[in-house]
């Protein structure tokens, strides 16, 4: 018995191997047209195997042979085996409306429809099939009739407007999309994404954005209970970036949500986001004026200040009296509502305003050493507010005692995005001393980080270490740099340019150049000295080309040009740059993302970038 048994396994590759040079065969056959060669085996395959594939490839070389009889036959045959299978039918319908038969396949099309019944699935496979033949008439007779069994069970309006979106008519695609949301809330997020698509909202005469705020408004104003059009309303406001309009909306939305200040919110952080301060400052005051018994009255009354401050220091161009009346405000609530664990976030922006920007270190750490003792803080408040007072500790010379605080958190929050962050500002501290085997061993750890952002801090630190640290040479430079490193965190400019110039004197061509130019043009940008930074850029794309922080310099050009000095033409300028020449650069779709907002009809990005 063994032996019959190694007999069939003996011959089972070979059976296989038979089966896999017929498929490839024919294939062979029928690219290259030899149809003839290839009918015998499709005639096998099809004989064993009903699929639309195989029925297709069959009926091919049977018709490309001239044997339409045969192909005809073949077809039918198909079509009554298999009735609930639409795509035969469509195939026969096909074969004679090649043959100029056109009354035999309108009965065929005729009758697909006239036998549907109230199943969705077959109904918008049908519709499909139709689309996929280019028979629009059709697709759209199939939707009609569809609706009619259907009824209220399932309106295919995504269908519908798909039809309308692909005849142009605009309107009614709309409507059908905003019908989708009626029948069942759960469709608004697809609809909004596919509007999204649809609507080109830089635009200012795009007619879908019209359409579709008509519609909106209409349907607001016929069904002022309806959320669902006030949502999305806002939406469409929120998209064309016309946010004085959409607060009006989130206002309302918000009352009849009974949201007690929660969309209000929300809207003032996109606000925020987009740099309208003065509609997210009048967003927070709309819900500061709901009262404390409103669950956001106090994060409104944080939010509020902090529009304020960005509003203020967003130019980087800013004055002592202007940064003593933010303060002023800020210690006006805490009078107002205490040092308490409600009024925690006030305390920690407050002490940041004070030691980075007001030079009242130390009023920022007493400030902070009373935030320590407030009770009923969670150990992840507590976490917080050392994370302040280290970073603190940092800008005022202080280092050690930062690091103890740092290693507290980083203990208390091993796996946690806080704990991960103490962790790598710890590893920064030793790296300014230093101490730069020790600071990679921790960078090492934090490459894995889940947190992208810490993540990738710690490789540009770890690479930058790796690339200029070894040889004795590079030691002494390296430790200079790294002092003058902390200089910069601790807003010592002029100090740490001093260290820059004696690396230059001592180490002259030293692959140090690009980093202490890329430095100084952060601290010129800190200064809100846009020339300057502007000219430590183009230094380091002249000098250091090739280098790699060569696309980071294009994308902080761009980035200065845009978003401070409001030139659009020479901030696309270095985005283009960017694109064609540093295709592999990790800032390649945020610069593709603002080129493309800010780009005029005479500026193009190729299409072979990627």
């Amino acid at each position: 018995m063994k032996y019959i048994f190694f007999f069939w396994i003996a011959l089972f590759p070979i059976f296989g191997f038979s089966q896999t040079t017929d498929q490839q065969l024919a294939q062979y056959y029928y690219s290259n047209e030899e149809y003839d060669k290839a009918l015998g085996y499709y005639e096998k395959f099809y004989d064993k195997d009903v699929s639309k594939f195989n029925l297709d490839r069959y009926v091919d070389c049977l018709i490309q042979t001239g044997d339409d009889k045969s192909a005809e036959k073949t077809l039918k045959k198909a079509v009554d085996s298999k009735k609930e299978n639409q795509e035969y039918s469509i195939a026969l319908g096909s074969f004679y409306e090649e043959r100029n038969e056109g009354e035999k396949a309108a009965k065929i099309y005729e009758r697909l429809i006239s036998e549907l019944r109230p199943n969705s699935g077959r109904i918008i496979a049908l519709y499909n099939a139709f689309k996929t033949k280019g028979k629009s008439d059709l697709s759209f007779e199939t939707l009609e009739q569809g609706r009619k069994l259907l009824k209220k069970g399932y309106p295919l309006n995504f269908q519908y407007a798909e039809y309308y979106g692909s005849v142009g008519e605009t309107k009614k695609m709309i409507e059908e999309y905003l019908g989708m949301i009626d029948y069942h809330i759960s469709h608004m997020a697809t609809v909004k994404r596919v509007l999204g698509a649809q609507i080109d909202f830089t635009n200012e005469e795009s007619e879908e954005y019209y359409l579709l705020r008509e519609a909106l408004i209409q349907g607001t104003q016929k069904n002022p209970d309806d959320l669902n059009y006030s949502e999305m309303l806002t939406w469409l406001f929120i998209q064309r970036k016309n946010f004085s309009a959409a607060l009006v909306h989130i206002k309302a939305l918000d009352k009849l949500s009974l949201k007690k200040g929660q969309h209000v919110y929300d809207f003032g952080l996109i606000c925020v986001e987009n740099k309208d301060f003065g509609t997210a400052r009048r967003a927070y005051k709309y819900v500061l004026g709901l009262g404390e018994e409103s669950p956001y009255f106090f994060q409104s009354q944080n939010a509020l200040l902090n529009v304020n401050f960005l509003e203020v220091t967003s130019n980087r161009s800013f004055n002592q009296s202007e940064l003593n009346e933010i303060v002023g405000e800020y210690q006006n609530v805490l009078n107002l509502y205490g040092k308490e664990k409600s009024t925690l976030p006030v305390m920690i922006e407050l002490a940041h305003i004070q030691a980075f920007y007001a030079n009242k270190g130390q009023d920022a750490l007493n400030l902070l050493n009373e935030a320590l003792l407030i009770r009923g803080l969670t150990v992840k408040e507590l976490a917080r507010v050392k994370m302040a007072l280290s970073d603190t500790h940092v800008l005022h010379g202080d280092v050690w005692e930062a690091s103890l605080l740092y290693m507290q958190v980083d203990s208390d929050f091993k796996f946690e995005p806080i704990g991960h962050e103490a962790k790598f500002k710890n590893a920064r501290i030793f790296y300014y001393d230093g101490e730069f085997e020790f600071a990679q061993s921790q960078l090492d750890v934090l490459k894995q980080s889940t947190t992208k952002l810490i993540a990738n801090d710690a490789l540009k630190l770890s690479l930058f270490i790796l690339d200029n640290y070894g040889l004795d040479s590079n030691y002494i430079a390296m430790s200079l740099f790294a002092n003058a490193d902390l200089l910069i965190e601790q807003h010592r400019y002029d100090e740490a340019f001093k260290l820059f110039d004696s690396i230059v004197k001592e180490y002259p061509a030293h692959s140090l150049g690009d980093e202490m130019l890329l430095k100084k043009s952060y601290s010129y940008q800190l200064r809100g000295q846009w020339n300057k930074a502007i000219s430590s850029l183009e230094d380091l794309m002249k000098y250091y080309p090739d280098d790699i922080l060569a696309d980071d310099a294009l994308y902080q050009l761009g980035d200065i040009y845009e978003n401070h000095l409001l030139n659009n033409e020479k901030a696309a300028e270095y985005y283009r740059r960017l694109l064609f020449d540093y295709k592999g650069s990790l800032y390649t779709t945020e610069a593709r993302k603002r080129f493309q907002e800010i780009r005029t009809e005479e500026i193009l990005v190729p299409e072979e970038v990627d």
